[in-house]
């Protein structure tokens, strides 16, 4: 049997547990954020190391693998996205994958030291239930393997975050993308406040949040960061805050725009991580472009999680990831080792539940 899902702090003295949950802030202001973002970078990602080792093993990066059970025929304009079927790309639908080929990918994932698995489909929401009954047998089956279960499937009402909880599911993911202003100018199918209707379904369940958003998309850097303080305002933070670094697609709308320079990709890791100190900060989309030496400083600037494959593709092929092997090289070069599974705990963890910890 995997490891259940606790919502316990596993390592580290109780008292500094205590103490470093009663420290947190959900109250930045836009100027302290922005404040933070505009120090000169060596100095912001020098406070960022420090609230990084203060919080977690500076050693350990999560390894992740992002499965599409699910690829193509989305009905949203997200402007970003290959798999929207309003747009001509290189990306074709298929259907809901068999149970069987997910667990043989998790299972070769695994092998390669993966500890959280994700799974994404393309959908809007969650309306067929004899497809969603088949994603639950998939997190039940892929949980008993041993990983962390992420998945992310559009929009979720209570009962179908519960079910999903029911199912085992260790996190959902589920970005905000942008900013609330910007945020029109991106998607026009769903609104930011479904956005937080969903997170506010799984924060019912034991269920941890994953939600993030991607740079790049044409906003301003007051976009970013208050897209940074909708996310540290909530309590408790998400476990984990995935940074994207836009993968322009031929044929989306975003095809053309800016190439987004690495100091605003660590500035965001850092200023993340500053912002929430006990959350996850993933660095997600766009790694593929990444140097080696770039993503050392955003590993140092805070960065704890990455996602790996081993086709090289992270959602579809329009989307790069590193391969399994170039990690580990990467990994071993830095020095650094995997997170193990079943470590993360929920922010909103009681102070007698963490006391309790052996």
């Amino acid at each position: 049997m995997a490891p259940t899902r606790s919502g316990l702090v596993t390592s580290g003295d109780q008292a500094a547990d205590l103490q470093q949950k009663m420290s947190m802030r959900y109250d930045w202001m836009s100027s302290e954020i922005r404040a933070v973002y505009d120090a000169p970078l060596l100095d912001l990602v020098f406070r960022a190391a420090g609230v990084h080792r203060q919080y977690h093993d500076s050693t350990e990066v999560q390894v992740c693998k992002l499965i599409s059970i699910k690829t193509g025929g989305c009905p949203e304009d997200c402007a970003y996205c290959s798999q929207s079927s309003r747009y001509q790309t290189e990306v074709e639908a298929s259907p809901l994958m068999q149970r069987e080929e997910v667990l043989e990918i998790a299972r070769r994932a695994k092998a390669a030291g993966v500890t959280r698995v994700c799974m994404g489909a393309a959908w809007r929401e969650v309306r067929d239930n004899r497809q969603f009954d088949r994603v639950l047998d998939m997190v039940k089956d892929v949980t008993e393997l041993g990983v962390e279960v992420c998945c992310t499937l559009g929009m979720l009402s209570d009962d179908q975050a519960q079910k999903l909880d029911d199912a085992g599911l260790y996190a959902y993911n589920h970005n905000l993308d942008t900013s609330e202003r910007f945020y029109d100018t991106i998607i026009s199918t769903r609104t930011f406040a479904d956005r937080l209707n969903t997170i506010a379904s799984v924060r019912k369940t034991n269920v941890t949040v994953c939600a993030g958003g991607i740079i790049g998309l044409g906003e301003t850097v007051d976009d970013r960061l208050s897209m940074l303080q909708t996310l540290s305002s909530m309590n408790p933070h998400p476990e984990s805050v995935p940074i994207n670094v836009l993968s322009k697609v031929a044929g989306t709308p975003l095809a053309e725009v800016a190439e987004v320079p690495i100091w605003d990709t660590v500035k965001m890791i850092a200023t993340a991580r500053i912002l929430m100190p006990r959350t996850i900060v993933r660095l997600s989309a766009g790694r593929a472009k990444m140097s080696a030496s770039d993503q050392a400083l955003c590993f140092m600037a805070g960065a704890n999680s990455i996602f790996s494959s081993e086709s090289k593709v992270m959602l579809t092929k329009a989307v790069p990831s590193p391969a399994y092997d170039e990690d580990k090289a990467l990994l071993g070069t830095l020095g650094l080792k995997i997170r193990p599974p079943f470590k993360e705990a929920r922010q909103d963890a009681s102070p007698m539940e963490l006391a309790a910890t052996p």
